[in-house]
């Protein structure tokens, strides 16, 4: 069995969706979906993308929610289908002990995502952490401090909404 967590950014363009999408789907198939389980916030961006890869190669799904308001509070009404799909289609929803989605929620959330990782997929532009704690480039960090392999998907083309 192979466990892949996901990080990503959110702020994908229009544009990137497909390039990031595909590039989730070439390294997805280097693995037996009978043992595969992704692990994902399903946030929207990269965590939906990955999400989607995962089951549509026929790998399984667990799904870690930061906080008991996180679908109220946080799932804007584009995405909220999305979601709640794939919520629908985990074999595992995990809610994280907080009432409310906030820094402290998500980077605990993070932390369950990296302690059940064999590996981290990190659809990253490469910048450093921004110092807030619990983006994509802190869980990068993380991972590569506790031995988890990284693979880092920003294939030529992809960008993020200004």
């Amino acid at each position: 069995m192979t466990t892949i967590a996901v990080t990503g950014h959110m702020d994908l363009t229009e544009e990137s969706v497909a390039l990031v999408r595909g590039e989730l789907d070439k390294l997805l198939a280097a693995y037996d979906p009978v043992g595969l389980v992704g692990v994902s916030c399903i946030a929207k961006g990269s965590d939906s993308l990955f999400a989607e890869a995962v089951l549509a190669v026929g790998g399984s799904l667990v799904v870690v929610v930061p906080s008991r308001d996180y679908r109220q509070a946080k799932v804007k009404p584009d995405h909220a289908a999305t979601f709640d799909r794939l919520v629908e289609a985990a074999d595992e929803v995990l809610v994280m002990p907080y009432d409310t989605a906030n820094r402290q929620a998500y980077e605990a959330a993070n932390a369950v995502l990296l302690e059940r990782a064999d590996r981290l997929m990190a659809v990253w532009d490469g910048r450093p952490p921004s110092g807030k704690g619990g983006g994509t480039a802190d869980v990068v960090e993380q991972a590569r401090g506790a031995g988890v392999p990284v693979d880092v998907v920003w294939p030529d083309g992809v960008s993020r909404r200004a």
